[in-house]
């Protein structure tokens, strides 16, 4: 088995929010790894700012990953560098599959089956937020999730109050995504006026690594709780045991990226669980790379709540593929094909 890596960056469509700016860009490395003329591919994927594994020396770990790999040497130690872990877990499983694009066969992968997905608000000036909104709602989808935190609070209750006033619960379920934006100190408030809007979760509402904090905020709030940014970096099983039962939130979000892979996912799968916590999956803005093996893995755990895979939409030189986004769920469209040379 051989290995090589090359780095891929995506363009957005219009610059897209984060917690950490805007972003006109994303970068991503494909691991490449060929054997009896078949190849298998997996999307190393960074969240500039967030990644466990934004450093400077990326590339170099990727480096010595593939000289290890076409030496049979040792591989080097990967729990530091979840997003590599992540891309050489997807790599294995491609070239062990039947093609290189299917590795969790499914109805999914057949066309047979979709998953429910929401639609994401990037934050942004109110218009722009506006805008964005009515996109969704014309396209069908049933859940939006707004990232907020980015602009007036009351301003931000007021575009939520358009979405209510319109649909009830029933029709559009609302998600909102705080990034860690409130303070301790006023989150519960601030929970307590976004309530009257039958919202179905918030995500990270203060941030992360504050679990006595975050244990009081998930007891009393009266909005379910969903973590996101406080997995990131938490890699031994015994600490993540802890994280869990302390702070007990409603929901924990995984992005195998930011995680450390499908293993890694599976293992928070199974500590949830163990104490009703319930879950769903995200991209993180991976390239229809990523995004599709991420789509295979959730759809075979046999998924109910919508999933934040409808990122592959977001960029102008993604890479060509069958993934297509209709009436709020992602799809497989068996009639296209995947447009990459290894």
């Amino acid at each position: 088995m051989k290995a090589h890596f090359k780095k891929y960056v995506l363009n957005f469509k219009t610059p897209s929010g984060t917690s950490r700016g805007i972003l006109k860009t994303k970068e991503s490395w494909f691991l490449i790894l060929t054997e009896n003329e078949q190849f298998g591919i997996g999307e190393c994927s960074l969240l500039s700012g967030l990644s466990y594994d934004d450093r400077p020396d990326y590339e170099d770990q990727l480096e010595r990953l593939c000289t290890a790999i076409n030496t049979q040497k040792q591989l080097p130690d990967l729990v530091e560098w979840p997003s590599i872990r992540f891309g050489y877990e997807m790599a294995l499983l491609s070239l062990q599959s039947t093609t290189s694009f299917d590795l969790f066969p499914s109805k999914f992968t057949r066309g047979e089956n979709a998953i429910a997905i929401n639609g994401l608000v990037w934050m942004g000036e109110s218009e722009f937020m506006q805008q964005q909104i009515e996109t969704l709602l014309n396209k069908g989808f049933n859940c939006i999730k707004l990232k907020i935190g980015a602009i007036d609070f009351e301003e931000e209750l007021r575009l939520i109050a358009s979405i209510r006033n319109r649909f009830d619960s029933a029709r559009i379920s609302i998600r909102v995504d705080a990034n860690g934006a409130f303070s301790p100190e006023e989150a519960l408030h601030k929970l307590d006026q976004l309530s009257q809007y039958e919202l179905h979760s918030i995500e990270q509402p203060i941030a992360a690594g504050q679990w006595e904090k975050m244990k009081k905020l998930c007891a009393e709030t009266p909005i379910p709780i969903a973590l996101d940014e406080e997995l990131i970096g938490v890699h031994n099983e015994e600490d993540q045991k802890q994280m869990l039962s302390q702070i007990a939130p409603q929901y924990i979000i995984l992005k195998p990226s930011l995680v450390g892979g499908f293993a890694a996912s599976d293992r928070w799968i199974r500590l949830a669980e163990e104490r009703n916590i319930e879950w769903w999956a995200t991209s993180a803005l991976e390239s229809n790379i990523g995004l599709n093996a991420i789509a295979q893995w959730a759809f075979n755990k046999k998924v109910s709540l919508p999933q934040g895979l409808g990122t592959g939409s977001l960029f102008t030189n993604n890479i060509e593929s069958p993934l297509e986004i209709k009436n709020g769920y992602l799809t497989c469209e068996t009639s296209k094909n995947w447009n990459f040379k290894p």
